[in-house]
């Protein structure tokens, strides 16, 4: 089994990135159209109707504003998605796992592109509401 891990870090408080995380309306701005809510258990989708994609999710862990956990099922994957949170100063730590895929393949490489492009949407989006 192949591990994502990727470390970010952007210059806005914990709050505000958990915030980004977990709100549907902002994770729509930054990741896709989706019917998320932060309760354990909660089943939702994440949604690209331009392209067909639809993702979809269960609620695995919510620790405001440390963790965030949740499957991430769609197409050839079906992986966990981990996101931790370490506030420094003014700059927030943001590390992604995402767990379950069967090797370093094409959809691993597909999410590491993907997650890394997504984050530096987050980033502008949080530089225009700071």
């Amino acid at each position: 089994m192949a591990e994502l891990t990727l470390e970010f870090q952007i210059k806005s408080p914990i709050n505000k990135v958990w915030d980004a995380l977990t709100h549907s309306d902002t994770l729509a701005q930054w990741v896709k159209e989706n019917n998320f809510r932060p309760i354990v258990g909660y089943k939702c989708q994440f949604r690209n109707e331009k392209i067909g994609l639809i993702v979809d999710s269960e609620v695995l862990v919510v620790d405001k504003p440390n963790k965030l956990s949740y499957s991430w099922v769609g197409g050839p994957i079906n992986t966990v998605v981990t996101w931790t949170l370490k506030q420094e100063g003014d700059t927030t730590h943001l590390y992604l796992v995402q767990s379950g895929f069967e090797q370093e393949n094409q959809a691993f490489n597909g999410a590491k592109y993907g997650w890394t492009s997504m984050v530096d949407g987050l980033k502008e989006l949080l530089n225009q509401i700071s």
